[in-house]
């Protein structure tokens, strides 16, 4: 592999998050224009007229909408023609089915070539019966002296291009597959950390360095923390891993990791770091079963066995003893909250009963030392 290409691609992409474009279509309103769509689905109807034309995306998902439901066979009608003048051309349609944000070449449901006036289009499609259930699009274009297929995506002189809203129903339900996007991220909220999934269904590509399905969690360090650790080794496919930050910028990334290999892990210096996406997909296309493993080394971190302890019990259900005779301390959370100033001049025994299970942090205001501790 290219590791200066992909390093570029990163650069270029990490930062652009999945959605359709809509910056697409003609710049022109005369000639080559889709003249009627229509398409009847088990709720509502499509009955579209076009002419004149619109400049651009012609954006009718709001007010136009029908339910098709997966695994079932409709017929889409296409008008090709024009709204002046007769030239050749070309016209394809497609709808999202997984909800990706974008029109892939498997999603397309018909083409078309020739000169208007044309032959009214049928075309008989499936709803494939893992379609995610849902709101999504479809797209009808006309692109003057284009040649199939068509680039969905594309800007040209003359032509049309609109969307309509579709509402998938009896299909995939991905109601609680948290992680899609980084809107919808896993929040990561104690170390060490691990979760078990799988990108094979109710995932879709939004993180533009391969097409393949992608899962988003959201890590936000510890200030005591100081270097992070990543692995999804072990993973039943082939895959990549990477870091950005909230500006999509790439703090981190692993293709294979040599004692895993094609399976990835990574480490990033935590220090001074602001929250991160941590994403796990597939090199190229590959998808699977994974479990992502995620830790941390931290600042002046003490063993509990050694005689540098700070604080007894540990393990402890509340009750908190510091060993040293003077000094003050904070207690934080795993995520660097301040919970209490303790200071063992003026209290032997403290009690944190009240404090949810968890890991927390003490650490030493004169030396800089930290102990983790328990509360169970």
């Amino acid at each position: 592999m290219n590791y200066i290409y992909l390093l570029g691609f990163l650069l270029l992409n990490l930062s652009t998050f999945a959605q359709y474009c809509t910056s697409v279509g003609p710049t022109s309103t005369i000639d080559s224009n889709v003249e009627s769509v229509i398409l009847n689905g088990v709720v509502g109807a499509i009955n579209y007229t076009g002419c004149p034309g619109v400049v651009g995306l012609e954006d009718l998902t709001q007010n136009v909408s029908v339910t098709l439901n997966a695994g079932g066979n409709y017929t889409l009608t296409v008008q090709f023609g024009t709204c002046q003048g007769n030239y050749s051309g070309a016209g394809e349609a497609w709808i999202d089915f997984d909800q990706n944000g974008s029109f892939d070449p498997y999603e397309s449901i018909g083409t078309w070539t020739g000169i208007p006036p044309a032959i009214v289009q049928n075309w008989m499609f499936n709803v494939p019966s893992g379609a995610t259930n849902g709101v999504t699009r479809l797209r009808v274009m006309q692109r003057e002296a284009g040649t199939i297929p068509l680039n969905p995506c594309a800007t040209y002189a003359w032509g049309s291009v609109t969307d309509f809203g579709i509402i998938i129903t009896n299909g995939l339900d991905c109601t609680g597959y948290i992680g899609d996007d980084e809107n919808d991220a896993i929040v990561v909220d104690q170390l060490p950390f691990s979760d078990s999934r799988s990108t094979e269904i109710c995932y879709s590509n939004h993180n533009y360095v391969y097409p393949s399905p992608d899962i988003y969690y959201y890590f936000e360090p510890n200030p005591l923390m100081e270097q992070v650790n990543v692995s999804v080794c072990g993973a039943n496919f082939d895959t990549f891993l990477s870091v950005v930050d909230l500006n999509g910028n790439v703090v981190a990334y692993n293709d294979d990791y040599e004692e895993c290999a094609p399976q990835s892990a990574l480490s990033f210096d935590a220090a001074n770091l602001g929250p991160v996406y941590i994403i796990v997909e597939g090199w190229g296309i590959f998808s699977g079963d994974y479990t992502i493993q995620i830790n941390s080394s931290y600042v002046g971190l003490q063993d509990s066995d050694t005689h540098h302890n700070l604080v007894f019990p540990n393990p402890s259900s509340g009750d908190l003893k510091l060993f040293a005779n003077t000094g003050a301390y904070q207690l934080t959370d795993i995520n660097g909250k301040l919970i209490s100033h303790l200071n063992s001049d003026e209290q032997d025994v403290y009690n944190f009963q009240q404090l949810m299970p968890g890991v927390y942090f003490i650490k030493s205001l004169q030396t800089g030392q930290v102990q983790k501790w328990e509360k169970l």
